[in-house]
């Protein structure tokens, strides 16, 4: 079964400028985010999210805070007719912990808990090389985002494909022949 793993902060939504989304009206999509999601969905047989959540480890909200805006997330996803089939994340301040990216404990839960996942048909999608340093480890295609920073030069080891926006990528998923 093919998956795609999106990484949350800069990918799906606004990062917050020298901190963290706190609660859920800080949450604030990506314009066209949930159109996104809404088409990538019908392409993946399963749709996760793996992110880093150092906020927690460092004591600035709560895992039930973050809980709450996942929560949101995904039903504004739902309501949009999409899917995410699970949320994971690394609330560790321990750059060297096995669920914190690049680190891949986040991708083997996702395998314990959707056995039938085959890496080598699945996508990351993230806006920092931690995020595809995660995807190459398990074998993925990458798709760097340069949402928050500058393009990267490719041919690069870590990437595959880069784009504007989740948004621009999506159109190319959905328009072309084969589904990824």
């Amino acid at each position: 079964m093919k998956a795609l793993f999106l990484d949350r902060d800069g990918v799906i939504n606004e990062e917050k400028d020298g901190s963290y989304i706190f609660h859920k009206d800080e949450f604030i999509f990506y314009e066209n985010a949930l159109k996104a999601l809404v088409q990538l969905a019908k392409k993946f047989d399963y749709v996760f999210i793996v992110t880093n959540q150092r906020g927690v480890g460092r004591g600035f909200m709560t895992e039930a805070a973050l809980r709450d805006i996942h929560q949101h997330l995904i039903d504004e996803v739902n309501a949009a007719g999409g899917k995410i089939d699970s949320v994971y994340f690394a609330p560790s301040i321990d750059s060297n912990h096995s669920h914190r990216k690049p680190n891949v404990g986040m991708a083997l839960d996702a395998k314990r808990d959707f056995p039938d996942i085959d890496f080598r048909q699945s996508v990351m999608v993230g806006n920092n090389l931690s995020d595809m340093k995660f995807g190459k480890t398990m074998e993925m295609k990458t798709i760097f985002l340069h949402t928050t920073q500058a393009p990267i030069s490719l041919p690069h080891e870590l990437i595959d494909e880069q784009y504007d926006s989740l948004y621009a990528w999506s159109q190319t998923v959905i328009n072309s022949p084969s589904e990824n």
